[in-house]
């Protein structure tokens, strides 16, 4: 009876064991056996031009997404749920949102996504409304602006909100685009926690890729993927005086600087207040039915006229409810050094990514930099309250030297909001702004 008992027992646990081994064999066996689906296709404009440096990612993980060539093709292998959306965009043309099926999953075809234009800016489109009385005009306009002003004050968050977002940030010159990058992160926007009364914005970067034209690859792998912060950090580091220097290096890194600034230029409602009171540089003009676009216009000159900036700010709002529905500023920028300024070695390298030769980059040295910038925010409204779905720059700058050394560079950005939260939202960690963030480098073929 005992060995009857004893051999059951033994069966039953060898019965087990194989089960458990039979169900681990064939999960490996289920894993080895999927494979990713690829995705690819062309990105053209309206006139049937391709798209280059383009960006294609799925809407809930950006992180694998990809860019387009020059000829506007792209390709990418995921394992994505028959739900997922695809989004393409690209500076200046609309977002276009696509589900999984547009695609094509096989080498002989490939799918085509058209992008519309969408201007960023309203410059030179504006058509100016017929001009009020005078001794009506500064009364009416200081009416206006104060009812707009208190439609911001109830729309804006007064709590915590967290965004997801995908920033894109290229760089062309002579017209082509050598690099992008994009910066996949969480941002958290404490609403008027600064002394001064404006938001504070706190930038976690996630994910990070480059992408670059292969013949641009070496240049920009020592320039741009380099050593940058550890440098910063050794020059900080001689003397006691440059602790800031050496907080900021500990802080944040190059990259992430320039997404997170991007984030929080256009303060829209801070900028209204400062300049509501000032009536003789605003304007009325309505762009179409049902819109009125306030513009305001100010003139900044500084250190004897060697820094001036042209700015105009344009505010797009129901012309019924007085809502803000979107915002945009153009700026002039000229920047004059009277005698010129050499730069140091690190700012120097840059200049081979714009195609300058040894001896043009020995005897360079900076004297001249002007510009123009168009920048535009818009917004999405979530249980009566304002928040931000997306934000574009432009900026078409020429560096000038002495020798009449001239360089053309471009930027171009994007960034959009992918997710958002409203309710129990709190603060990042200095952990979390600081922690150092790695870069995919991509070549772009």
């Amino acid at each position: 009876m005992g060995n009857k008992f004893a051999y059951s027992k033994k069966k039953q646990y060898f019965c087990g064991v194989m089960r458990k081994l039979f169900t681990i064999i064939l999960s490996i066996y289920c894993l080895v056996s999927v494979s990713a689906t690829v995705y690819q296709g062309r990105v053209i404009d309206e006139k049937g031009n391709a798209v280059g440096y383009a960006t294609v990612y799925p809407e809930q993980q950006p992180e694998i997404g990809t860019a387009t060539n020059s000829d506007g093709y792209f390709r990418f292998e995921a394992e994505l749920s028959s739900n997922s959306m695809v989004i393409v965009s690209f500076i200046g043309y609309e977002k276009q949102s696509l589900p999984l099926h547009y695609f094509a999953f096989n080498s002989e075809s490939v799918a085509s996504i058209v992008l519309k234009e969408q201007p960023i800016a309203l410059e030179g489109t504006v058509v100016a409304a017929k001009a009020s009385k005078q001794k009506n005009k500064r009364k009416q306009m200081a009416t206006l602006l104060h009812s707009v002003y208190v439609k911001m004050c109830d729309e804006f968050p007064r709590e915590n909100v967290r965004y997801n977002v995908v920033s894109d940030v290229r760089m062309q010159s002579n017209g082509s685009t050598w690099g992008m990058e994009q910066m996949i992160s969480n941002v958290v926007v404490l609403p008027e926690y600064k002394k001064n009364g404006n938001d504070s914005i706190q930038w976690q970067g996630r994910y990070c890729k480059r992408f670059f034209n292969a013949e641009k690859r070496a240049l920009a792998d020592t320039i741009l993927a380099g050593n940058s912060i550890e440098r910063m950090e050794k020059k900080a580091t001689r003397g006691h005086s440059q602790s800031a220097l050496r907080n900021a290096a500990n802080a944040v890194d190059s990259g992430v600087v320039v997404h997170r600034t991007l984030f929080a230029m256009g303060n829209m409602r801070y900028d209204f207040e400062q300049a509501m009171n000032d009536i003789r540089h605003w304007q009325v003009t309505n762009e179409s039915e049902g819109e009125t676009v306030l513009t305001h216009t100010q003139t900044v000159s500084k250190y004897l006229g060697c820094l001036k900036i042209t700015m105009k700010r344009h505010y797009i709002v129901d012309s019924h409810t007085y809502a803000v529905r979107r915002f945009s500023e153009h700026a002039d920028v000229q920047i004059t050094i009277p005698f010129g300024v050499k730069l140091d070695a690190d700012q120097l390298q840059m200049l081979n990514l714009f195609n300058m030769g040894d001896t043009q980059i020995e005897k360079f040295r900076l004297q001249k930099l002007t510009g123009h910038i168009d920048y535009n925010t818009i917004y999405q409204r979530r249980n009566g309250k304002l928040y931000i779905l997306e934000k574009n720059l432009t900026t078409n700058a020429k560096i000038l030297g002495t020798k009449k050394a001239e360089i053309p560079v471009v930027l171009k950005a994007t960034q959009r909001v992918t997710g958002l939260e409203t309710t129990g939202v709190k603060p990042l960690s200095k952990s979390q702004i600081t922690r150092r963030l790695s870069r995919q480098i991509v070549e772009v073929y």
